[in-house]
């Protein structure tokens, strides 16, 4: 039987060349007491990320090349479903997280007994206009909108029992909200402070653009928290609402002594209400339909594996000058 390693530290990666090998060396440095495993997840890079994974020399390094760029979302879900450690680490590719912030975060989630421990980034190393302050409004909304008492959702640097984290389904840009995911689900967190290093190799994939996204995301998480499990009662009270409304006013059109004109105009409000309130009905059981066959169907990998690459010690001598070979090719 295949032994499960203590923790899997799950890295995803676009274009951060120059980064790599870096990060790997202080994994290395920092995990060096432990059994752990380091899942690269390269979705989709354009420049040397994957040649500089390839040529590195790390037996507990797999490499998993995506078909192409996914999206960080997925290319989480990818590393995780990979994961085999009792701890799945989460964290970004370009140095500024610190590796030497893993094993007390570990000793946290193993000695507390939680399921997630949350790096919250200390004099947090970014431009203050465009990172710092748009982090804070977001995380301030985020805490009162879904009563998440969480203040750095952004920190990639976290420690997950695999249990849990397995258990979340990330589909869209939802990696932001993970946390808050896992706060839907019932898990237990601890927010710790970590360091936070600037960005010394590649530029940031981040930006205010992304704005418009997590506050579309924020709506939707708000529905699972509230209405996951029971759309009909939002689309349901929505759509009676309108129907009482437009059953109201259509009896006025046919009680009313006004002008003809005003009267007509009365009418097809209620007759627009009425056909509102059909179809939030008919979307309130649409849904309801739908949230049945997510949980009931086998879901579907929202991402595709390209290839695998694992570290062999027993290969050949002349296969061994690759390092890398391929295991798994999926069409």
């Amino acid at each position: 039987m295949e032994n499960r390693p203590y923790v899997s530290i799950v890295v995803c990666v676009y274009n951060e060349s120059g980064n790599n090998q870096p990060l790997l060396d202080q994994l290395h440095r920092a995990l060096q007491s432990l059994d752990y495993e380091i899942i690269y997840v390269n979705d989709g890079s354009t420049d040397a990320t994957l040649a500089e994974l390839l040529a590195g020399r790390n037996e507990r390094l797999t490499i998993l090349d995506l078909q192409k760029n996914y999206g960080q979302s997925a290319a989480l879900s990818a590393g995780i479903d990979a994961a085999r450690g009792r701890f799945i680490v989460t964290m970004d590719g370009d140095q500024q997280n610190d590796p030497l912030d893993i094993i007390p975060m570990l000793r946290i989630a193993d000695e507390q007994d939680v399921d997630l421990v949350m790096g919250r980034r200390h004099n947090r190393q970014d431009a203050s206009w465009s990172r710092v302050w748009p982090s804070r409004l977001a995380n301030g909304l985020i805490r009162r909108t879904l009563d998440l008492p969480i203040d750095d959702n952004g920190c990639a640097l976290k420690v997950f029992r695999a249990d849990c984290v397995k258990r979340i389904g990330l589909y869209g840009e939802l990696h932001r909200f993970i946390a808050a995911l896992a706060h839907l689900d019932g898990a237990r967190i601890v927010q710790v402070p970590v360091r936070h290093h600037p960005r010394r190799i590649g530029q940031s994939k981040y930006g205010l653009g992304r704005t418009g996204r997590v506050l579309s995301d924020l709506f939707l998480l708000l529905f699972f928290k509230r209405y996951l499990n029971r759309p009909m009662h939002l689309f349901g009270g929505l759509g009676m609402l309108l129907l009482f409304g437009g059953f109201f006013l259509s009896m006025r059109f046919l009680w009313t002594s006004d002008a003809a004109v005003t009267g007509l105009d009365r009418f097809a409000v209620g007759a627009i209400w009425l056909l509102a309130g059909l179809q939030f009905l008919a979307f309130g059981v649409s849904l309801d339909l739908q949230m049945r066959t997510y949980y009931e169907s086998q879901g579907k990998k929202s991402y595709i594996i390209r290839r695998t690459y694992t570290y062999h010690t027993r290969v050949p001598e002349p296969v061994r000058q690759h390092t890398y070979y391929q295991t798994e090719f999926v069409e």
